[in-house]
């Protein structure tokens, strides 16, 4: 089956070819792209909870600007939602140790500045388990992590920001560090008490640069910009974040995206859901969009993820400045993506024009079910082969 399809979504931001060719059950294209389908009923939802947010538009670059030191103490009337703490259960899992946040001073009252409090517990608790209990607030300063770091959220535990105004934190950095495992953390950015009216770089987990990140069933809700953001180093030339699995991640209410991946070597996302995305471009689930030549796209996995009222694709691969005088061979694997939109699409591939530079490798697609046709932009004969196997469209 052969469509034609003209109204091609500005998320991409680049002109977009307008023939799409179905195969029987696989469809392979390498340079041709657009499409159309009948939509349907939205998808299953999600069987996590989040807060129901809103959204508005807006369009602005996808890279984080180069890190400076944030601002210091704000502060907040509101407190965080109440839930349960405790450390009920808890006991040593080894020989490692468990350290209460409490006992360096954190009150997790959800008034309470506790960032400086957190920061000497992540700090006196390296090579071992430091179990957060509370409902912390924090300012933009945000928390930073130490190689082989290991955070546990206790039942109904949070981290929120305090009312802010600006553009640009990161709730945790893990920053040029290795070893790093974080059990459950529930982020909360705080958008509503945000009085900035511009920008899209509040990040909830900040990802540059490190190795041996674990993350499990994390839950990053109303940032300013984006739940997780995967990058180089932004101190040593060179540095890729490698191995790094995060499972079953909610992302719920961010303006700019679920997650957004510049660089990265073997990167394994296991069951996510980035729901209700919205408010500044590209508005998707994931994108997948390097700032630059030294970005690298090796083993990217993205497992059976769930993409759910997302005002943008529910993924997005632009490698537009990808291409340059270092050539580069991109891997990345998207199986059994559930995607409900019925109005920018499910799945949009493009940004490589022809340019003298190599870019090559495979992007796979295997058993999506969709709403929506996916598209295909802007794409080198030579590029990557893109590839659609087996999608359940409409």
């Amino acid at each position: 089956m052969a469509s034609t399809r003209s109204d091609i979504p500005s998320t991409m931001r680049r002109k977009f070819l307008s023939t799409l060719v179905f195969g029987a059950g696989s469809l392979v294209l390498s340079a041709c792209g657009g499409g159309g389908a009948n939509s349907s009923n939205a998808a299953d939802s999600s069987t996590k909870t989040g807060p129901n947010t809103n959204t508005s538009t807006g369009s602005q670059d996808t890279s984080e600007p180069t890190p400076s030191t944030a601002a210091g103490s704000q502060s907040a009337s509101d407190a965080s939602p109440g839930m349960a703490s405790g450390t009920h259960g808890v006991s040593d899992t080894g020989p490692n140790g468990v350290l209460i946040d409490t006992s360096f001073g954190v009150k997790g009252d959800g008034t309470t500045n506790d960032r400086v409090a957190l920061q000497a517990a992540i700090d006196g608790s390296v090579g071992q388990i430091l179990l957060i209990t509370g409902q912390s607030r924090i300012d933009i300063t945000g928390l930073t992590l130490r190689s082989n770091t290991h955070i546990r959220f206790a039942q109904g535990a949070s981290i929120k920001l305090l009312a802010h105004n600006t553009d640009w934190y990161q709730m945790m950095r893990i920053w040029d560090v290795s070893n790093v495992n974080i059990e459950s953390p529930y982020l909360d950015g705080s958008k509503s008490l945000n009085a900035a009216t511009s920008g899209e770089w509040g990040m909830g987990i900040s990802i540059a640069g490190s190795s041996n990140v674990t993350i499990t069933s994390p839950t990053t809700i109303d940032c300013w910009g984006d739940g997780i953001y995967i990058a180089n180093s932004y101190i040593e030339d060179g540095v890729t974040s490698k191995a790094v699995t995060i499972t079953n991640h909610l992302a719920d209410g961010c303006r700019r995206q679920g997650v957004t991946i510049i660089s990265g070597d073997t990167i394994t996302f296991d069951h996510p859901v980035w729901q209700n995305i919205g408010g500044t471009a590209p508005q998707a689930g994931l994108d997948i969009e390097p700032n630059d030549n030294t970005a690298v796209f090796r083993a990217i996995r993205i497992v059976s993820p769930k993409t759910l009222g997302c005002a943008g694709p529910g993924i997005q691969i632009d490698l537009g400045s990808l291409a340059g005088p270092v050539a580069k061979t991109v891997d990345i694997q998207i199986t059994n993506h559930i995607d409900n939109s019925q109005t920018d699409g499910p799945f949009s591939v493009g940004g490589l024009e022809p340019s003298g530079y190599i870019v090559t490798g495979a992007i796979t697609s295997t058993n999506p079910v969709w709403k929506e046709n996916w598209y295909l932009g802007d794409w080198m004969p030579s590029g990557p082969n893109v590839s659609v196997v087996n999608p359940t469209i409409g």
